[in-house]
């Protein structure tokens, strides 16, 4: 089989086009069901959710078929965080879980995301034995053998109460007014009722998805439109979600916004603060170079991975560490959760507010990012950055221009066909129009 289709973030496209299409997708559930029921005991099973995209009805009727005809049993839980899937496959024991989204892309995209029956990302392995299947024609078993579907009605209400157990049962969120962006998403329905039973008075936003909204001008995606009803509401603190509902972006009572390393220095200063000791923290090659100087100051291990937050949980689970994260808002604490959550990660800095009383700005204290400045750059798939010639050639005047001031990353994204281009300098300006001389390299 000559490609491969799984990326950093499972299988993901355009809705229409390849590999995003009925067929496929039915096949990919075939293949998929095939290897999950291997060496397994009883009938295999697998949960299925999906965010609120209009083509998840379309991919969760093809991927259904999929598995029913290779034997196994589906659980179907209607929109539901990607998280929750990771966390009620483990709980309902179930041989694997998948997901239909596309995370923060817009509506016409769509994906599919596989965890293991632990609650984790499938290695690369089992993805490549998956795809080896889908060569082969769908052949169903025999119909005594064909799968069933079954919905799982109390999918929502399991999921928030496992939010509610990741926060301490010493503190509470009475006081606290929130802002909570669900970005038309799969947390419309979660991530509010988490906050207000803690306590939170909740003004929730990004809560009516009508199939082609999610992300749309919401979420962690679009920070200031949280910002903005922060100030309108006068509330402490916005929360803002992606689309399902993985990342985590906030903001104080001033509209400021924090991004992820910005969070991520505040739960691992409290853990610090609290344990006395962090084993280490993973971040990757888009974390900002004042993040580790930070975590160096404090004696604090810190080690890039590549950008995709299975990278990241791949690196902690190698080292034996909790914390990591993304500064997109991709955030795991292994203490609370095998994955990425935002509305959890929201909790682990909610706690450190609650617990010194402290604002956001506090909590970061000594952190000062240093500005960076990204352009995405649409190009063809696979092209070959490296061998052109034109950006390379600007790579190496903005690499002299920065000295040991700054640095530069050019990488493709794992999910769509983009270059990022991006410059870090102790200077905005600087960075800005090193990061555009790049880009504009491309289009000559």
């Amino acid at each position: 089989m000559g490609r491969r289709y799984f990326g950093t973030d499972g299988v993901r496209g355009k809705v229409g086009e390849p590999p995003i299409t009925p067929e496929f997708v039915m096949h990919l559930g075939y293949a998929a069901g095939r290897i999950f029921s291997e060496g397994t005991r009883g009938k295999p099973a697998v949960l299925l959710g999906k965010d609120t995209r209009i083509s998840g009805y379309l991919l969760e009727a093809a991927l259904t078929a999929g598995f029913t005809a290779a034997g196994v049993d589906v659980h179907v839980t209607g929109p539901i965080p990607t998280p929750a899937i990771a966390y009620l496959t483990r709980g309902l024991r179930l041989n694997a879980g998948v997901v239909l989204s596309a995370s923060h892309n817009p509506y016409e995209d769509n994906g599919i995301k596989f965890f293991s029956a632990d609650g984790n990302k499938l290695p690369d392995e089992m993805e490549e034995r998956i795809e080896m299947l889908l060569d082969e024609p769908i052949v169903s078993v025999e119909s005594h053998r064909l799968g069933k579907v079954h919905r799982v009605d109390s999918a929502a209400g399991r999921y928030i109460e496992f939010c509610k157990s990741t926060f301490p049962y010493s503190l509470d969120l009475k006081g606290l007014k929130l802002v909570v962006d669900c970005a038309n998403g799969a947390a419309y329905h979660t991530a509010p009722h988490v906050f207000h039973e803690l306590g939170a008075e909740v003004i929730a936003i990004g809560t009516e998805p009508n199939g082609t909204n999610i992300n749309a001008g919401v979420g962690a995606v679009h920070p200031k439109t949280m910002a903005a009803a922060v100030l309108r509401e006068g509330a402490d603190l916005g929360i803002s979600l992606d689309g399902d509902a993985d990342r985590l972006i906030m903001c104080d009572a001033s509209g400021r916004i924090f991004d992820g390393d910005e969070l991520l220095y505040i739960m691992v200063m409290d853990r610090l603060a609290r344990q006395g000791k962090v084993d280490g923290v993973v971040g990757t090659l888009m974390t900002n170079y004042a993040f580790e100087r930070a975590m160096a100051d404090k004696g604090i291990p810190f080690e890039r991975a590549k950008v995709g937050d299975r990278h990241v949980l791949e690196m902690l689970q190698q080292r034996g560490w909790l914390l990591g994260g993304e500064n997109s808002g991709h955030l795991l604490a292994l203490d609370a959760h095998s994955t990425g959550d935002g509305t959890i990660s929201a909790l682990q800095v909610l706690a450190a507010v609650q617990r010194t009383g402290h604002t956001l700005s506090e909590l970061k204290g000594e952190l000062h990012l240093m500005p960076q400045k990204m352009i995405n750059v649409r190009v063809k798939k696979g092209f070959d950055w490296e061998g052109h010639e034109g950006l390379q050639a600007s790579i190496a005047e903005a690499k002299a221009r920065l000295g040991n001031e700054g640095r530069v990353l050019i990488r493709p994204s794992g999910t769509e066909p983009v270059l990022r281009v991006m410059v870090e300098s102790s200077s905005a300006s600087l960075a800005a129009e090193l990061a555009q001389m790049m880009a504009n390299s491309l289009n000559h």
